[in-house]
């Protein structure tokens, strides 16, 4: 989701439209996940911090993440640090986002990617899926987020208050639904289940957890429920769609 807090007449609209935001019910993921970063914004926002979304490196001069992070920049700065403070590790490159991106309920190919002039050093790619090999997924399958997003919620007389720390999290959460373009996974945490929040949007949602966890990205988070406690909504990433856009940048499986 966007860093943005809007009143309660705008929820429905955050929620078909935006990204998701913070890892929720998750851990600092110090080097678990190094393929990890984070889209920088162009200035610090309010509070100071400067992820503005998520990503993962695919290839060695690859960075995905989701075409609603736009900032109408055609070069942007990608991090990697774990835990960034300014100015940080940086790479720059140059964006990309799928030409066909809209904010449809059905397919938006909300997805992008920054390309580098040269390979990111030290660090091994994740995996894209095969074609429809998330068809297989069922009801309570896990998968692990992992993004740089806000980390807890409160609410006050103002509204909604998303507190960042500009760490990388990782969390586990467990599928609920699969469409053709999307999976839906529960962030609930009275069942044990952490999700993703605003500043996790394009971030990768990896198949399995735990000793199960895979190096596969099954789908960029996209968007959830207002205050980040229900539903994680992600764009899988094995249907012809996406891999008609990725194929231009990567190998596919």
């Amino acid at each position: 989701m966007y860093r943005i807090v809007l009143g309660a007449a705008a929820v429905a609209f955050v929620i078909l439209v935006s990204g998701a935001a913070a890892i929720t019910g998750g851990v600092p993921d110090g080097s678990t996940h190094p393929e990890v970063g984070a889209l920088l914004a162009p200035q610090a926002f309010s509070d100071g911090t400067w992820e503005e979304c998520t990503g993962t490196l695919i290839a060695p001069r690859v960075f995905l993440t989701a075409a609603h992070c736009d900032e109408g920049l055609d070069r942007v700065k990608v991090t990697f640090d774990s835990n960034y403070v300014a100015p940080g590790t940086t790479y720059t490159g140059t964006w990309h986002a799928d030409p066909a991106f809209s904010k449809a309920n059905g397919d938006p190919h909300d997805l992008a990617v920054v390309v580098f002039g040269s390979d990111v050093p030290n660090i091994t790619p994740a995996q894209l899926p095969k074609l429809g090999q998330l068809d297989s997924l069922a009801h309570g399958d896990a998968i692990t987020p992992v993004g740089y997003g806000a980390q807890s919620v409160t609410m006050g007389k103002g509204g909604a208050t998303f507190h960042y720390a500009d760490i990388r999290y990782r969390t586990v959460g467990t599928v609920n639904a699969m469409t053709k373009t999307w999976l839906r996974a529960s962030m609930n945490p009275s069942t044990g289940d952490g999700g993703t929040c605003y500043g996790d949007s394009g971030g990768p949602n990896f198949l399995g957890a735990g000793t199960g966890e895979t190096d596969i990205v099954a789908a960029t988070t996209i968007t959830g429920d207002f205050v980040c406690r229900a539903t994680n909504v992600d764009y899988r990433l094995d249907t012809p769609s996406a891999r008609a856009f990725l194929g231009q940048y990567v190998s596919l499986p």
